[in-house]
């Protein structure tokens, strides 16, 4: 039954509906961001419906209560109910992260060669994924022998970021002893879409924003972050958080108004559909970040975890969405078209699940403010060498936008750091990724 429904899918509908086109010129019906958007959904629906469905049935009957021990028993409770055994906080600690844990116990010199690696590890593999992100979606493939086109399938990118991020992950549990496991693992599928959504409509936006453009944008989510803050875990934000955000808000306003940077397509239509994949983007991060904050929170589980745990259901949801679409047909005959395509897209992913493993290496031995300094000190450099190769203009005003962004940034990390340091010894506080 399934064969026939995938044959139709990938046969008869492309037939009827059309393919999308090659030629970049975006005239067909199928070239449009909103279509395929649609079809993405409809292919996570296929696996979201029928999970709700199945474990709303097995919560019905109470299966975690009455099925036999089995293998199959033991790995359905586990999705669908979790380990709900009480565990020590001795035992939820074993194998986590702890922030400058080994601080004391390195010398100077060791620990500045330690935090150099973590530089040039984090720097060198999201500047290249950076470079190469942009280069894929917005410059056509094959030009120099005679007609070029563009690679178009998003998702495919999601996917292939994803996979070997998640067989890294599998990798690190399977050698190192982690935390006890006690969250179902359904709760990792709401901020696994979340992700591919943000990363979806983060490489969508390239065909119609400049890079710069949407750097800075990455960097203006701590508005969006907070207000998801505000309604996911009810928190409350000091005063320099709001003036810091306002900055933030002149600073991108200041850079799109004066930015006449050149994009894949052209005009106001195009405009508000970057603007409108951008805020898609910086609305579906904010959501992952803090329901990935709830999580560490409440399970204690630790990065890898939760790494492996959301590159599985991305996984998942865009390779069964791949197939529905026949976009893993297209995908590899592009490749077959294009090997320079496959260096990229292996690089791209190499670099997309290094960068991970930097960040949580970072985290663990250096905390999360000498991260995010980092990882902002990356943003300013992606935006300049951008600039470099691929000669985006930037005006004198869109300069001082720019200027202004980085400045509110950093005065968030250094109010968030004294704020801390003025806090008592005793009191424990939770980070999420901004």
């Amino acid at each position: 039954m399934w064969f026939v429904i995938l044959v139709i899918i990938n046969v008869i509908l492309p037939c009827v509906l059309g393919e999308e086109s090659q030629s970049g010129d975006g005239t067909h019906w199928m070239d449009f961001w909103v279509v395929r958007l649609l079809l993405n959904l409809l292919g996570y629906a296929t696996i979201f419906v029928p999970g709700y469905l199945l474990m709303r049935y097995l919560r019905n009957i109470r299966y975690n209560e009455t099925a036999a021990p089995s293998f199959l028993s033991n790995l359905i409770k586990h999705c669908v109910f979790g380990n709900d055994d009480k565990v020590s906080l001795e035992s939820a600690e074993e194998g986590g992260e702890s922030p400058s844990g080994t601080e004391e116990s390195q010398n100077p010199m060791k620990r500045g060669f330690t935090l150099v690696f973590c530089l040039v590890g984090l720097q060198g593999a999201y500047l290249t994924w950076g470079v190469l992100q942009e280069r894929i979606m917005t410059f056509e493939y094959g030009k120099e022998d005679g007609q070029g086109e563009f690679f178009k399938n998003s998702q495919f990118l999601v996917f292939i970021n994803r996979i070997l991020a998640f067989i890294i992950g599998m990798t690190v549990i399977f050698f190192r002893r982690q935390p006890h496991h006690t969250t179902p693992l359904y709760n990792y599928s709401f901020s696994s879409f979340s992700n591919i959504m943000s990363s979806w409509c983060q490489y969508e936006a390239l065909k119609f924003v400049s890079f710069p453009t949407q750097i800075l944008a990455k960097a203006s989510k701590v508005i969006p972050v907070m207000l998801m803050g505000k309604v996911v875990s009810k928190r409350t934000y000091q005063y320099h958080e709001y003036i810091t955000a306002g900055m933030i808000s002149v600073g991108v306003t200041l850079f799109l108004l004066n930015s006449g940077d050149v994009t894949r397509h052209k005009g106001s239509v195009t405009t508000i559909s970057g603007v409108i994949l951008l805020a898609g983007y910086m609305a579906f991060d904010s959501f992952t970040s803090n329901w990935q904050g709830e999580l560490f929170k409440r399970h204690k589980v630790s990065s890898i975890q939760m790494m492996t745990g959301v590159n599985m259901f991305s996984c998942l949801l865009t390779g069964v969405s791949l197939l529905e679409q026949g976009g893993f047909f297209d995908s590899f005959a592009f490749m077959a078209r294009h090997h320079l395509f496959v260096v990229h897209a292996i690089v791209l992913s190499l670099c997309s699940a290094g960068g991970q493993l930097f960040i949580f290496y970072t985290i663990s031995q250096f905390g999360a403010v000498t991260f995010t300094i980092i990882m902002t000190l990356r943003q300013a450099f992606a935006i300049l060498l951008s600039c470099v190769i691929y000669g985006h203009p930037v005006t004198f005003i869109a300069l001082i936008g720019i200027v202004i962004v980085f400045v509110a940034l950093f005065l968030r990390i250094y109010a968030n750091q004294k704020k801390k340091s003025q806090k008592p010894t005793g009191s424990t506080t939770t980070t999420s990724k901004v």
